[in-house]
């Protein structure tokens, strides 16, 4: 499955402010990775039910305006299976292609938009970055599976994430792009997270290979100690950007 990632304004100074949240994963147990943009799992559609539950049972969950996902179609069916309680509660569903997986293999590349919105018209698409879903192209830097490209990727998503008016908002993402471009944390499927943005002075200086973090995270001690929301996760972090390329592998042929 896919993961859920909750942000909370809780404070607002000069430069800086506070957030809160979780993240889940959600990304299929796949056998065959040529698969274009592949459905959840039967595994995944069972997992989706504790995710549920437990979503349901946070006091903060309760609280979100919006859920943005990455508009694949496995982190879509998670947001709908998962969050359908909050959608009923009139919180919006955006697609933001800033919160695609890493790479560029068929299993980790879109669907035309026209088709995800005709399958998912319950789904905001308007505001899609309109090179999606390539993510190979030169017109489509921003997408490739490089280091550089992916840190600053990160850093875009969580920039738009910090500017929005909602005081909660729900993310569906990757556990490969969470883990290695945006909090360094590991997320097993079905498990979650809880940060807030740090408070800063100012952005932090980018030193060339997108590694500046202008929009730090702090992990809260209900997720940090135990291993995610449910437990599942390892507790231990790595290093952002590590195990990514420099530059774009030649071996990995964008998707037909």
């Amino acid at each position: 499955m896919h993961r859920p990632y909750i942000t909370r304004r809780v404070g607002q100074f000069p430069f800086a402010k506070t957030s809160t949240h979780f993240s889940l994963p959600t990304d299929p147990d796949l056998e065959d990775y040529s698969i274009r943009d592949p459905d959840l799992t039967k595994l995944g559609q069972n997992q989706c039910l504790e995710l549920r539950k437990s979503l349901m049972e946070n006091p903060l969950a309760q609280e979100a305006g919006l859920i943005v996902v990455s508009p694949m179609r496995r982190t879509i069916q998670t947001a709908l299976r998962s969050l359908d309680w909050l959608i009923e509660k009139g919180a919006k569903v955006e697609a933001d292609a800033r919160w695609q997986e890493n790479s560029a293999k068929p299993c980790d590349t879109g669907s035309p938009a026209s088709k995800l919105a005709e399958e998912f018209p319950g789904v905001d698409f308007s505001a899609l970055d309109p090179v999606f879903p390539d993510k190979t192209s030169p017109a489509a830097s921003h997408y490739h599976f490089s280091r550089t490209a992916l840190l600053a990727r990160a850093r875009a998503a969580l920039a738009r994430l910090y500017a929005r008016p909602e005081k909660v908002i729900v993310v569906v993402s990757h556990s490969g792009f969470l883990r290695l471009a945006v909090t360094g944390c590991y997320y097993f499927n079905a498990d979650y997270r809880v940060f807030d943005f740090s408070p800063r002075q100012g952005t932090a200086p980018d030193h060339g290979d997108g590694g500046g973090e202008a929009y730090g995270l702090v992990q809260h001690p209900s997720t940090k100690g135990r291993g995610g929301g449910l437990g599942w996760s390892w507790t231990q972090e790595v290093v952002l950007g590590s195990d990514l390329p420099d530059e774009v592998p030649d071996e990995l042929p964008p998707a037909s």
